[in-house]
């Protein structure tokens, strides 16, 4: 008797060491569970974060990309100025000496215009031809540097090209608007005007 109830006694030790090495097991078995679920969802944030990394750096790239093509825009609108104003400077470069001389033009043309030939004065026509050649090789050098005379008589009047001096009755009905009369001829230097013509204007 005494032996089978000391076999009891040792089964109820096995079955209670066994049911608590299950339990243990359970408990091990929970907390990986546990832990797994934790770290999945530590794990699920890291996409996001990787997605918005991405974003952003196709965003700085679109940034510099729209920087450099501005640019590039603004600097080769800046040589193309630059070198439309360094052309126009070697262009126009003898305008002060050309406007400086013009008077001396003006002065030729007065004096054509006063000189007459005359039949008692035999040296009248050489003089009258002597001018003439100047006036002409001054005219032929003008146009060479690129100066053409403005057109201002009997023309409508041009805000452009010509200053109005005075206004007068036009003579006739057909010239109303129009230039009467030319005080002072105006010039253009390769497509610049330097001088503007002083004309009166018939109303």
């Amino acid at each position: 008797m005494a032996k089978d109830k000391k076999q009891e006694e040792v089964n109820e030790e096995i079955k209670d060491q066994s049911t608590q090495e299950a339990q243990t097991e359970k408990e091990d078995k929970e907390v990986k569970s546990d832990s797994k679920k934790k770290s999945k969802k530590e794990d699920k944030p890291e996409p996001k974060v990787e997605i918005i990394t991405k974003e952003v750096e196709v965003e700085v790239n679109v940034d510099f990309k729209d920087r450099y093509i501005r640019l590039s825009a603004d600097f080769d609108n800046y040589r193309k100025r630059t070198l439309k104003e360094r052309m126009d400077l070697i262009k126009n470069a003898n305008e002060d000496i050309i406007k400086s001389i013009l008077p001396v033009f003006d002065d030729f043309e007065r004096a054509r215009t006063a000189m007459k030939f005359d039949e008692e004065n035999p040296d009248s026509k050489a003089n009258k031809d002597g001018v003439d050649l100047i006036y002409n090789k001054f005219k032929d050098f003008l146009k060479s540097k690129g100066v053409t005379q403005i057109e201002a008589k009997n023309v409508d009047f041009d805000t452009d090209k010509h200053e109005a001096i005075t206004k007068i009755p036009a003579p006739t009905p057909d010239l109303v608007g129009k230039n009467v009369d030319v005080i002072e001829n105006g010039y253009i230097l390769n497509d610049k005007v330097i001088r503007y013509a002083k004309v009166v204007v018939g109303e």
